[in-house]
C-alpha cells in the first residue's frame, strides 16, 4: 500500500510542478510580448493549461473522492470560461484599436487567394530561370507549391522537356502581354 501512495504522490507532484512551469512560461510571455493580443494569448493558454495541470495534480494527490470530483468540475468550468472570456476581450481590443495598421494586417479571402496564386507563379518562374528542370519540378511536386501547369507535369512525370515547353510558353505569354 505504501508503494501506491508514493506513486500517487510522485504523479501528483509531477503534475503540480508541470503546471507551475507553465505558469512561469506564461508570465515570461506576458511580460515579453509588446502587443496586447499576444500577451492575452500567452495568458489565456497559460491559465488553461497551468490551472488544468495543477488541479489534476491535486486530484491525483487527494485520491478519488468527492473533493476530486469538485476539482474536476472546476477544471471543466475553466476550460470553457477562460477561452470564451479571452476571445471576447480580444474581440473588443480589435474593434476598439485606434491604430490597427500598426499592430496587424487585415486580409480578405481574395487577397489570400491572390497571394497563393502569386506564390505559385513565382515558383514556376523561378524554376524556369534556374534551368534546373528535373530537380526543381520534383522538389515543387514534393512541397506541393507548384502552379497548375507544373502540377500537370508532376502528374505526368515528364519533367525536363515539359518544363522547357512551359518556360517557352511563359516567355511567349509575357511577350504577348507587352505587345498588347
Amino acid at each position: 500500500m505504501a508503494v501506491i501512495e508514493w506513486i500517487q504522490f510522485l504523479a501528483g507532484a509531477f503534475l503540480l510542478l508541470f503546471g507551475l512551469v507553465i505558469f512561469v512560461i506564461e508570465m515570461i510571455g506576458v511580460f515579453r510580448f509588446k502587443y496586447v493580443l499576444n500577451r492575452m494569448h500567452a495568458a489565456a493558454m497559460g491559465d488553461t493549461l497551468g490551472i488544468g495541470f495543477s488541479l489534476a495534480g491535486l486530484i491525483v494527490m487527494n485520491g478519488w473522492n468527492f473533493t476530486s470530483l469538485k476539482l474536476f468540475f472546476v477544471i471543466v468550468f475553466l476550460w470553457f470560461a477562460s477561452p470564451t472570456s479571452s476571445h471576447l476581450i480580444a474581440r473588443l481590443e480589435v474593434t476598439t484599436d485606434e491604430e490597427p495598421e500598426k499592430h496587424y494586417q487585415k486580409l480578405a479571402m481574395q487577397d489570400v487567394k491572390a497571394y497563393g496564386a502569386g506564390q505559385e507563379a513565382n515558383c514556376a518562374e523561378k524554376l524556369c530561370e534556374e534551368k534546373k528542370a528535373a530537380d526543381s519540378v520534383e522538389k515543387l511536386c514534393e512541397e506541393k507549391k507548384a502552379a497548375n501547369s507544373v502540377k500537370k507535369l508532376c502528374e505526368e512525370k515528364e519533367t525536363a522537356d515539359s518544363v522547357k515547353k512551359l518556360c517557352e510558353g511563359k516567355k511567349k505569354n509575357v511577350a504577348a502581354g507587352k505587345e498588347a
